[in-house]
């Protein structure tokens, strides 16, 4: 019988799906001493929307976090983070001397592996922060970004097994230094087949004893199904959470997956009964947060226009904040044509939000009227290269509106350029201001901005 690992990401990535990221630290440490006591060894604990959450809306310092959990969880249980290429943990893309400060500077702070990822697939971003991460002594977890395509387009090559498999064959030719490949799914829309075929095939390729591990989530009610493709296409580790922060728009439960394997030839090989309790006592200390009901659902509208769990519920709380929500169905619509016209890069933060900014645009002042800043500038290729041409007509449009001309220029020597970005631009805003000029502060600023 083949043991399957886990990684409970309910610290990170239910936190996001969930609650917008906005939890505060002492309100979860109990439940995550409690998990390792129950037998968890592998922990998502910070990176993504729960970098810029903590001071925004927590009034807490990401790093004092970070030291935290590693004290709790004592020296040997992994500690991972999200990072988004070159984005690393803002929505902003950043220059060189940033992204190597950010592997050191979560290096400093206890975290083990940072899984690096880029929604738009462009090797580029994430072979500059891989090399970063790798040099900081940290593990590097490259990622596979995974999306269903929604039905009715005509596009037959972009997010299929052969696809994913051609970008592993880019990692690969690229010579990025790794520990593990994570194919991640931040919509949960891939099929299970898709899954099982893009692992099965880099099985193969991938040298002997490679670490696979998958992600998805359960916002289209696919991710029991689309774990056990995973597993049975050649997976080591998956991704799961624990209640109140699972299934809907975060991942499968533990016990949920515990119970799937049953009687199968895997395991999770957990005592089942001491997670009962962990998620007892984890329930209790959320219960003074609100929990969005959309965040808890399976959405039959996911699969049609993928939207990313960690991003639905910041987006629905947005819109509550400004009395919109009763256009969130006709937004997730419009997104469908946006994604296509965008050139198929993943449905995972940023891109997702870009996605969702323009089809929100195209429902309120009518369908391509205005183009969004961020939208615009994907399409032009400031961000990278999109897995598929976007539509000239919008390409057009985004030129016009917003006074740039497109690019294939790496988004490395852009930022490089760009004195608003940087180490030393950031050190003169602390210097400015009166605060201490440290490392960690001129990370926060370059993220987190004014």
């Amino acid at each position: 019988m083949k043991k399957i690992r886990f990684m409970d990401v309910s610290f990170r990535d239910g936190f996001q799906s969930c609650y917008g990221a906005r939890v505060k630290t002492a309100d979860f440490i109990p439940a995550l001493e409690a998990a390792v006591k129950a037998g968890t060894d592998n922990f998502e604990i910070g990176g993504g929307a729960r970098f810029q959450s903590l001071y925004f809306y927590c009034q807490e310092d990401a790093f004092d976090m970070m030291d935290t959990a590693r004290g709790i969880v004592g020296p040997d249980i992994n500690l991972q983070t999200l990072s988004r290429g070159a984005n690393v943990v803002g929505l902003v893309s950043q220059s060189r001397d940033i992204i190597d400060l950010h592997a050191r500077m979560f290096k400093k702070h206890g975290i083990t592996t940072i899984r690096n990822f880029d929604a738009l697939m462009d090797v580029r971003n994430i072979a500059y922060s891989g090399q970063c991460i790798h040099n900081a002594g940290l593990k590097h977890q490259v990622v596979i970004a995974l999306m269903g395509l929604p039905p009715g387009l005509k596009e037959t090559y972009c997010h299929t097994p052969q696809f994913y498999l051609d970008k592993l064959r880019e990692i690969l030719d690229a010579g990025i230094p790794f520990d593990s490949v994570a194919f991640k799914d931040a919509s949960g829309a891939t099929t299970p087949v898709v899954v099982y075929e893009s692992i099965k095939g880099a099985r193969k390729m991938l040298p002997e004893g490679t670490v696979i591990e998958f992600h998805t989530h359960d916002t289209a009610g696919m991710g029991v199904a689309c774990n056990y493709a995973a597993i049975e296409g050649g997976a080591d580790i998956i991704d799961l959470a624990m209640a109140p922060v699972s299934g809907g728009t975060a991942e499968v439960d533990i016990l949920t997956m515990w119970h799937r394997l049953r009687g199968t030839d895997y395991t999770l090989d957990i005592d089942h009964e001491k997670y009962i309790e962990v998620e007892g006592l984890f329930m209790n200390q959320m219960e003074k947060y609100y929990m969005p009901p959309e965040a808890k659902e399976v959405n039959p509208l996911i699969p049609f226009s993928p939207m990313p769990g960690g991003a639905l519920t910041a987006n629905t709380q947005m819109m509550r904040d400004t009395n919109t929500l009763h256009l969130f169905p006709e937004v997730i619509r419009n997104m469908r044509e946006v994604v296509a016209k965008g050139g198929f890069g993943s449905s995972v933060t940023p891109v997702s939000q870009f996605y969702f900014q323009q089809a929100f645009a195209n429902t309120v002042q009518g369908p391509w009227k205005k183009i969004t800043e961020s939208y615009g500038k994907m399409v032009l290729g400031y961000f990278g290269r999109t897995p598929a041409e976007p539509d000239p007509e919008v390409v057009r449009l985004a030129s016009e509106q917003l006074g740039l001309q497109p690019t294939t220029e790496d988004v490395h020597d852009i930022n490089d350029r760009n004195p608003e970005l940087g180490i030393a631009c950031n050190r003169q805003l602390l210097e400015k201001a009166g605060l201490p000029v440290t490392e960690e502060n001129i990370f926060i600023s370059a993220t987190c901005g004014a």
